[in-house]
């Protein structure tokens, strides 16, 4: 599923990376994606079987340019729900560990048949 999250993304021109993986000394890209698997739990059942599985992760986009994170979000959120995600809301304020860098985020769900 992360490779469907991150292929989704991808189109956008940013690097998407998995929230905490920048190294202590790695440099902050300008703009970037961060993603974490928050959980993945079974929806469905039948005769005490698991069917469908929900991903639920929290996306992430970091910038140096305010101006540049509600445009990008909304052409993630379309591509997002293009690839069948679903996503909804407009997300959230999000803190940077770089004062040059702010940040909004999202949940993000897929429902994946088993």
């Amino acid at each position: 599923m992360v490779d469907l999250l991150i292929s989704t993304l991808e189109p956008l021109g940013y690097p998407v990376r998995q929230q905490g993986s920048l190294l202590p000394d790695e440099k902050y890209p300008d703009h970037f994606f961060t993603f974490w698997n928050n959980t993945t739990n079974g929806n469905s059942f039948y005769d005490n079987e698991e069917t469908a599985v929900t991903w639920d992760y929290s996306l992430n986009f970091y910038s140096n340019n305010p101006d540049l994170i509600g445009e990008t979000f909304l052409q993630a959120k379309r591509l997002l729900k293009a690839a069948g995600f679903i996503v909804t809301g407009l997300g959230h304020s999000v803190m940077s560990d770089e004062p040059t860098h702010t940040g909004r985020g999202i949940t993000v769900l897929y429902r994946q048949k088993l």
